[in-house]
Protein backbone atom coordinates (compact mmCIF):
# COMPACT_ATOMS: atom_id res chain seq x y z
CA UNK A 1 0.00 0.00 0.00
CA UNK A 2 1.43 3.38 -0.99
CA UNK A 3 1.76 5.84 1.88
CA UNK A 4 2.68 8.94 -0.17
CA UNK A 5 2.03 10.22 -3.67
CA UNK A 6 4.22 8.96 -6.50
CA UNK A 7 6.08 12.26 -6.74
CA UNK A 8 7.79 13.02 -3.43
CA UNK A 9 10.05 15.86 -4.58
CA UNK A 10 9.98 17.88 -1.36
CA UNK A 11 12.82 19.78 0.34
CA UNK A 12 14.41 20.33 -3.06
CA UNK A 13 17.53 21.91 -1.58
CA UNK A 14 18.54 18.81 0.41
CA UNK A 15 19.77 15.43 -0.85
CA UNK A 16 17.13 12.73 -0.69
CA UNK A 17 17.74 9.36 0.95
CA UNK A 18 15.93 6.09 0.30
CA UNK A 19 16.03 3.21 2.80
CA UNK A 20 14.81 -0.25 1.77
CA UNK A 21 14.21 -2.86 4.47
CA UNK A 22 12.28 -6.12 4.21
CA UNK A 23 12.54 -7.75 7.64
CA UNK A 24 11.57 -6.76 11.21
CA UNK A 25 15.26 -6.79 12.21
CA UNK A 26 15.96 -4.35 9.38
CA UNK A 27 13.19 -2.10 10.67
CA UNK A 28 14.95 -2.13 14.05
CA UNK A 29 18.40 -1.32 12.64
CA UNK A 30 17.23 1.35 10.22
CA UNK A 31 14.90 3.15 12.64
CA UNK A 32 17.63 4.09 15.10
CA UNK A 33 19.88 5.45 12.36
CA UNK A 34 16.98 7.38 10.80
CA UNK A 35 16.21 8.88 14.21
CA UNK A 36 19.82 10.02 14.57
CA UNK A 37 19.86 11.52 11.06
CA UNK A 38 16.62 13.38 11.77
CA UNK A 39 18.01 14.63 15.09
CA UNK A 40 20.94 16.17 13.24
CA UNK A 41 19.07 17.31 10.12
CA UNK A 42 15.31 17.53 10.80
CA UNK A 43 14.52 18.61 7.22
CA UNK A 44 16.50 15.81 5.57
CA UNK A 45 14.04 14.03 3.23
CA UNK A 46 14.15 10.30 4.07
CA UNK A 47 11.87 7.89 2.23
CA UNK A 48 11.52 4.17 2.81
CA UNK A 49 10.14 0.85 1.88
CA UNK A 50 10.11 -0.20 5.51
CA UNK A 51 8.32 -0.88 8.76
CA UNK A 52 6.52 0.96 11.56
CA UNK A 53 9.65 1.78 13.56
CA UNK A 54 11.23 3.50 10.56
CA UNK A 55 8.05 5.54 10.13
CA UNK A 56 8.02 6.51 13.80
CA UNK A 57 11.68 7.56 13.53
CA UNK A 58 10.81 10.08 10.83
CA UNK A 59 10.94 8.30 7.45
CA UNK A 60 8.19 8.82 4.92
CA UNK A 61 6.97 5.31 4.20
CA UNK A 62 6.25 4.60 0.55
CA UNK A 63 5.15 1.02 1.24
CA UNK A 64 5.05 -1.07 4.40
CA UNK A 65 7.33 -4.13 4.33
CA UNK A 66 8.74 -6.78 6.65
CA UNK A 67 5.60 -8.45 7.97
CA UNK A 68 6.19 -11.84 6.30
CA UNK A 69 9.98 -12.14 6.36
CA UNK A 70 11.72 -15.47 5.79
CA UNK A 71 15.30 -16.64 6.21
CA UNK A 72 17.32 -18.49 3.62
CA UNK A 73 16.33 -19.19 0.02
CA UNK A 74 12.99 -17.51 -0.79
CA UNK A 75 10.04 -19.48 -2.14
CA UNK A 76 8.41 -18.76 -5.47
CA UNK A 77 5.70 -16.63 -3.86
CA UNK A 78 8.30 -14.45 -2.15
CA UNK A 79 10.26 -14.09 -5.38
CA UNK A 80 7.13 -12.96 -7.28
CA UNK A 81 6.29 -10.51 -4.49
CA UNK A 82 9.75 -8.93 -4.66
CA UNK A 83 9.62 -8.69 -8.46
CA UNK A 84 6.42 -6.67 -8.13
CA UNK A 85 7.92 -4.51 -5.37
CA UNK A 86 10.98 -3.86 -7.53
CA UNK A 87 8.80 -2.64 -10.38
CA UNK A 88 7.10 -0.16 -8.06
CA UNK A 89 10.43 0.98 -6.63
CA UNK A 90 11.84 1.50 -10.12
CA UNK A 91 8.81 3.57 -11.10
CA UNK A 92 9.19 5.64 -7.92
CA UNK A 93 12.90 6.21 -8.65
CA UNK A 94 12.03 7.41 -12.16
CA UNK A 95 9.98 10.22 -10.60
CA UNK A 96 12.12 10.93 -7.52
CA UNK A 97 15.82 11.65 -7.79
CA UNK A 98 17.74 10.37 -4.76
CA UNK A 99 21.33 11.01 -3.71
CA UNK A 100 21.75 7.90 -1.57
CA UNK A 101 20.20 4.46 -1.32
CA UNK A 102 20.61 2.63 1.99
CA UNK A 103 19.69 -1.06 1.71
CA UNK A 104 19.26 -2.73 5.10
CA UNK A 105 20.33 -6.40 5.20
CA UNK A 106 18.21 -8.74 2.97
CA UNK A 107 20.69 -8.86 0.06
CA UNK A 108 18.50 -11.12 -2.08
CA UNK A 109 15.76 -8.49 -1.95
CA UNK A 110 18.01 -5.43 -2.03
CA UNK A 111 20.68 -6.16 -4.67
CA UNK A 112 18.36 -5.45 -7.59
CA UNK A 113 17.32 -2.15 -6.00
CA UNK A 114 20.97 -1.20 -5.49
CA UNK A 115 21.47 -1.65 -9.23
CA UNK A 116 18.49 0.60 -9.98
CA UNK A 117 19.85 3.30 -7.69
CA UNK A 118 23.39 3.14 -9.13
CA UNK A 119 22.09 3.39 -12.70
CA UNK A 120 20.33 6.60 -11.72
CA UNK A 121 23.48 8.12 -10.26
CA UNK A 122 22.84 7.50 -6.56
CA UNK A 123 25.43 6.24 -4.11
CA UNK A 124 24.78 3.03 -2.19
CA UNK A 125 25.65 2.50 1.48
CA UNK A 126 24.73 -0.88 2.98
CA UNK A 127 23.48 -0.73 6.57
CA UNK A 128 24.22 -4.20 7.99
CA UNK A 129 26.64 -6.12 5.82
CA UNK A 130 25.27 -8.87 3.59
CA UNK A 131 26.50 -12.13 5.09
CA UNK A 132 28.55 -13.19 2.08
CA UNK A 133 31.25 -14.28 4.55
CA UNK A 134 28.88 -17.05 5.70
CA UNK A 135 27.32 -18.39 2.53
CA UNK A 136 27.20 -17.80 -1.23
CA UNK A 137 30.50 -15.95 -1.16
CA UNK A 138 30.28 -15.44 -4.93
CA UNK A 139 27.93 -12.52 -4.24
CA UNK A 140 30.99 -10.48 -3.21
CA UNK A 141 31.54 -9.54 -6.87
CA UNK A 142 28.01 -8.15 -7.16
CA UNK A 143 28.42 -6.33 -3.85
CA UNK A 144 31.69 -4.75 -4.98
CA UNK A 145 30.10 -3.49 -8.20
CA UNK A 146 27.16 -1.75 -6.54
CA UNK A 147 28.52 -0.47 -3.24
CA UNK A 148 30.13 2.77 -2.14
CA UNK A 149 30.38 1.68 1.51
CA UNK A 150 29.31 -1.18 3.76
CA UNK A 151 28.50 -0.22 7.36
CA UNK A 152 29.41 -3.30 9.39
CA UNK A 153 27.85 -4.16 12.75
CA UNK A 154 30.20 -7.08 13.49
CA UNK A 155 33.91 -6.47 14.16
CA UNK A 156 35.32 -9.16 11.85
CA UNK A 157 33.40 -7.87 8.82
CA UNK A 158 35.42 -4.72 8.07
CA UNK A 159 38.75 -6.53 7.46
CA UNK A 160 36.93 -9.26 5.51
CA UNK A 161 35.38 -6.79 3.04
CA UNK A 162 38.36 -4.46 2.77
CA UNK A 163 40.60 -7.41 1.88
CA UNK A 164 38.23 -8.16 -0.99
CA UNK A 165 38.10 -4.65 -2.38
CA UNK A 166 34.81 -3.55 -0.82
CA UNK A 167 34.88 -0.27 1.16
CA UNK A 168 33.72 -1.05 4.70
CA UNK A 169 33.55 0.46 8.17
CA UNK A 170 32.81 -1.23 11.50
CA UNK A 171 30.40 1.12 13.27
CA UNK A 172 29.39 -1.07 16.21
CA UNK A 173 26.12 -2.86 16.97
CA UNK A 174 22.96 -0.89 17.87
CA UNK A 175 22.08 -3.55 20.41
CA UNK A 176 24.89 -2.21 22.62
CA UNK A 177 23.99 1.47 22.21
CA UNK A 178 21.32 1.58 24.93
CA UNK A 179 22.30 0.56 28.49
CA UNK A 180 20.21 -2.15 30.13
CA UNK A 181 18.04 -1.05 33.07
CA UNK A 182 18.45 -4.08 35.30
CA UNK A 183 16.05 -2.82 37.98
CA UNK A 184 13.27 -2.47 35.41
CA UNK A 185 14.09 -5.87 33.91
CA UNK A 186 13.99 -7.49 37.35
CA UNK A 187 10.57 -5.95 37.98
CA UNK A 188 9.24 -7.27 34.65
CA UNK A 189 10.63 -10.71 35.44
CA UNK A 190 8.86 -11.10 38.77
CA UNK A 191 5.82 -12.71 37.18
CA UNK A 192 7.68 -15.15 34.95
CA UNK A 193 7.97 -18.07 37.37
CA UNK A 194 9.74 -19.01 40.57
CA UNK A 195 11.04 -22.50 39.87
CA UNK A 196 14.70 -23.53 39.68
CA UNK A 197 16.61 -23.71 37.46
CA UNK A 198 15.15 -21.08 35.14
CA UNK A 199 15.34 -21.58 31.40
CA UNK A 200 14.65 -19.23 28.45
CA UNK A 201 13.29 -20.90 25.31
CA UNK A 202 13.97 -18.55 22.41
CA UNK A 203 12.43 -19.53 19.03
CA UNK A 204 13.53 -16.52 16.95
CA UNK A 205 11.46 -13.81 15.28
CA UNK A 206 10.73 -14.90 11.70
CA UNK A 207 7.44 -16.80 11.20
CA UNK A 208 8.95 -19.87 9.46
CA UNK A 209 11.81 -19.94 11.97
CA UNK A 210 9.37 -19.94 14.89
CA UNK A 211 7.32 -22.77 13.40
CA UNK A 212 10.45 -24.91 13.11
CA UNK A 213 11.93 -23.96 16.48
CA UNK A 214 9.01 -24.30 18.88
CA UNK A 215 8.63 -28.14 18.70
CA UNK A 216 12.24 -28.98 19.68
CA UNK A 217 12.23 -26.24 22.34
CA UNK A 218 9.13 -27.67 24.04
CA UNK A 219 10.54 -31.17 23.65
CA UNK A 220 13.81 -30.11 25.30
CA UNK A 221 11.90 -28.54 28.18
CA UNK A 222 9.89 -31.71 28.78
CA UNK A 223 13.06 -33.80 28.82
CA UNK A 224 14.81 -31.45 31.26
CA UNK A 225 11.72 -31.45 33.46
CA UNK A 226 12.24 -35.17 34.07
CA UNK A 227 15.61 -34.43 35.72
CA UNK A 228 14.58 -31.12 37.31
CA UNK A 229 10.94 -31.27 38.50
CA UNK A 230 11.09 -27.65 39.71
CA UNK A 231 12.32 -26.35 36.33
CA UNK A 232 10.60 -23.17 35.14
CA UNK A 233 10.83 -21.69 31.66
CA UNK A 234 9.76 -18.64 29.68
CA UNK A 235 9.36 -18.23 25.93
CA UNK A 236 9.72 -14.59 24.75
CA UNK A 237 7.65 -13.79 21.65
CA UNK A 238 7.56 -10.70 19.48
CA UNK A 239 3.82 -10.06 19.02
CA UNK A 240 0.42 -11.22 20.24
CA UNK A 241 -0.30 -12.79 16.84
CA UNK A 242 2.87 -14.91 17.19
CA UNK A 243 1.79 -15.94 20.69
CA UNK A 244 -1.60 -17.08 19.40
CA UNK A 245 0.02 -19.14 16.64
CA UNK A 246 2.43 -20.76 19.09
CA UNK A 247 -0.49 -21.76 21.33
CA UNK A 248 -2.17 -23.46 18.37
CA UNK A 249 1.08 -25.28 17.57
CA UNK A 250 1.39 -26.44 21.19
CA UNK A 251 -2.09 -27.99 21.13
CA UNK A 252 -0.92 -30.18 18.26
CA UNK A 253 2.21 -31.12 20.23
CA UNK A 254 0.44 -32.48 23.31
CA UNK A 255 -0.54 -29.18 24.92
CA UNK A 256 1.30 -26.29 26.51
CA UNK A 257 3.70 -27.63 29.18
CA UNK A 258 3.10 -26.76 32.82
CA UNK A 259 5.77 -24.43 34.16
CA UNK A 260 6.35 -22.53 30.90
CA UNK A 261 5.23 -18.91 30.69
CA UNK A 262 5.35 -16.49 27.78
CA UNK A 263 6.25 -12.84 27.53
CA UNK A 264 5.53 -10.56 24.59
CA UNK A 265 8.06 -7.92 23.52
CA UNK A 266 10.30 -8.24 26.61
CA UNK A 267 13.16 -10.44 25.44
CA UNK A 268 15.73 -8.70 27.65
CA UNK A 269 13.54 -9.29 30.72
CA UNK A 270 13.33 -13.00 29.90
CA UNK A 271 17.12 -13.16 29.51
CA UNK A 272 17.66 -11.34 32.80
CA UNK A 273 15.29 -13.78 34.55
CA UNK A 274 16.82 -17.01 33.24
CA UNK A 275 19.82 -19.06 34.37
CA UNK A 276 20.31 -20.75 30.99
CA UNK A 277 18.92 -20.30 27.49
CA UNK A 278 18.23 -22.39 24.39
CA UNK A 279 18.38 -19.97 21.48
CA UNK A 280 17.50 -20.14 17.80
CA UNK A 281 20.64 -18.75 16.17
CA UNK A 282 20.43 -15.10 15.17
CA UNK A 283 20.89 -11.60 16.58
CA UNK A 284 19.21 -12.66 19.82
CA UNK A 285 22.35 -14.66 20.66
CA UNK A 286 24.09 -11.30 21.14
CA UNK A 287 21.27 -10.20 23.45
CA UNK A 288 21.89 -13.30 25.54
CA UNK A 289 25.66 -12.77 25.38
CA UNK A 290 25.22 -9.18 26.53
CA UNK A 291 23.84 -10.45 29.82
CA UNK A 292 26.49 -13.22 29.99
CA UNK A 293 23.91 -15.99 30.22
CA UNK A 294 25.10 -19.51 29.28
CA UNK A 295 23.31 -20.81 26.21
CA UNK A 296 22.90 -23.59 23.67
CA UNK A 297 22.17 -22.42 20.13
CA UNK A 298 20.59 -24.14 17.16
CA UNK A 299 19.01 -23.48 13.79
CA UNK A 300 16.46 -26.05 12.74
CA UNK A 301 15.73 -26.96 9.16
CA UNK A 302 12.72 -29.05 8.17
CA UNK A 303 13.39 -32.76 7.73
CA UNK A 304 12.69 -32.42 4.01
CA UNK A 305 15.81 -30.24 3.77
CA UNK A 306 18.13 -32.81 5.35
CA UNK A 307 19.15 -34.61 2.17
CA UNK A 308 19.46 -31.44 0.03
CA UNK A 309 21.60 -29.83 2.73
CA UNK A 310 24.05 -32.69 2.99
CA UNK A 311 24.15 -32.98 -0.81
CA UNK A 312 24.47 -29.28 -1.72
CA UNK A 313 24.12 -26.97 1.27
CA UNK A 314 27.63 -27.43 2.62
CA UNK A 315 29.01 -26.22 -0.71
CA UNK A 316 27.22 -22.89 -0.21
CA UNK A 317 28.56 -22.15 3.28
CA UNK A 318 32.03 -20.65 3.71
CA UNK A 319 32.26 -20.65 7.51
CA UNK A 320 32.56 -23.47 10.01
CA UNK A 321 30.92 -21.35 12.73
CA UNK A 322 27.42 -19.88 12.55
CA UNK A 323 26.45 -18.42 15.93
CA UNK A 324 27.40 -14.75 16.30
CA UNK A 325 29.32 -15.07 19.61
CA UNK A 326 31.41 -17.84 18.06
CA UNK A 327 32.04 -15.87 14.87
CA UNK A 328 33.12 -12.81 16.86
CA UNK A 329 35.32 -14.87 19.18
CA UNK A 330 36.80 -16.75 16.24
CA UNK A 331 36.26 -20.04 18.04
CA UNK A 332 33.48 -22.18 19.47
CA UNK A 333 32.60 -20.65 22.84
CA UNK A 334 28.88 -21.52 22.63
CA UNK A 335 27.53 -24.92 21.67
CA UNK A 336 25.81 -24.60 18.30
CA UNK A 337 23.69 -27.18 16.53
CA UNK A 338 23.58 -25.74 13.00
CA UNK A 339 21.96 -27.19 11.04
CA UNK A 340 19.64 -29.08 13.36
CA UNK A 341 17.15 -31.54 11.91
CA UNK A 342 16.00 -33.38 15.02
CA UNK A 343 14.04 -32.86 18.22
CA UNK A 344 14.85 -31.55 21.67
CA UNK A 345 17.16 -34.27 23.00
CA UNK A 346 20.51 -32.71 21.92
CA UNK A 347 19.31 -29.29 23.09
CA UNK A 348 18.47 -30.71 26.51
CA UNK A 349 21.83 -32.50 26.61
CA UNK A 350 23.61 -29.20 25.96
CA UNK A 351 21.81 -27.52 28.86
CA UNK A 352 22.59 -30.45 31.15
CA UNK A 353 26.26 -30.05 30.31
CA UNK A 354 26.08 -26.37 31.34
CA UNK A 355 24.34 -27.33 34.57
CA UNK A 356 26.46 -30.28 35.61
CA UNK A 357 29.95 -29.99 34.17
CA UNK A 358 32.10 -28.01 36.63
CA UNK A 359 33.33 -24.72 35.23
CA UNK A 360 31.70 -25.14 31.82
CA UNK A 361 29.11 -22.38 32.31
CA UNK A 362 31.70 -20.10 33.97
CA UNK A 363 34.07 -20.53 31.05
CA UNK A 364 31.28 -19.60 28.64
CA UNK A 365 30.39 -16.49 30.65
CA UNK A 366 34.04 -15.37 30.58
CA UNK A 367 34.19 -15.92 26.81
CA UNK A 368 30.95 -13.97 26.29
CA UNK A 369 32.43 -11.13 28.32
CA UNK A 370 35.36 -10.95 25.89
CA UNK A 371 32.94 -10.95 22.95
CA UNK A 372 30.97 -8.04 24.38
CA UNK A 373 34.13 -5.99 24.99
CA UNK A 374 34.54 -5.79 21.20
CA UNK A 375 31.54 -3.44 21.12
CA UNK A 376 32.55 -1.13 23.97
CA UNK A 377 33.12 2.60 23.41
CA UNK A 378 31.22 2.62 20.11
CA UNK A 379 27.90 4.20 19.22
CA UNK A 380 26.63 2.31 16.20
CA UNK A 381 23.86 4.77 15.34
CA UNK A 382 26.07 7.83 15.70
CA UNK A 383 28.92 6.26 13.72
CA UNK A 384 26.55 5.14 10.97
CA UNK A 385 25.02 8.61 10.78
CA UNK A 386 28.53 10.11 10.55
CA UNK A 387 29.33 7.98 7.51
CA UNK A 388 25.96 8.64 5.84
CA UNK A 389 26.30 12.40 6.31
CA UNK A 390 29.83 12.26 4.94
CA UNK A 391 28.56 10.39 1.88
CA UNK A 392 25.81 13.01 1.42
CA UNK A 393 28.21 15.91 1.91
CA UNK A 394 26.20 17.44 4.73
Amino acid sequence: MSRVSANANTNAGLPRVLFTSFEPSGDDHASTVIAELKRRHPALPIFAWGGPKMEKAGATIIERTGESAVMGMPGIGKIIEHVRINRRIEEWLDHNRIALHIPVDSPDANFAICGMAKRRGAKVVHLVAPQVWAWREGRIHKLRAMTDLVLCILPFEEPYFVARGVPAKFVGHPLFDIPLNFAALDEKGQGLGTGRPKLALMPGSRPAEIRRSVPPLLDAYRQLKLDFPDLAAVMPLTRQAVHDEVMVMARNLGGWPAGVSTVIGDTDAAIRWCDYAIVASGTVTLQVARQRKPMVTFYRFGRSMQLPYWAFGRLMFTTKLFTLPNLIAGKRVVQELVPHFGGGEPLAAGVLKLMRQPGFADDQRAALDEVCKRFEDRSANSNAADEICRMLGI
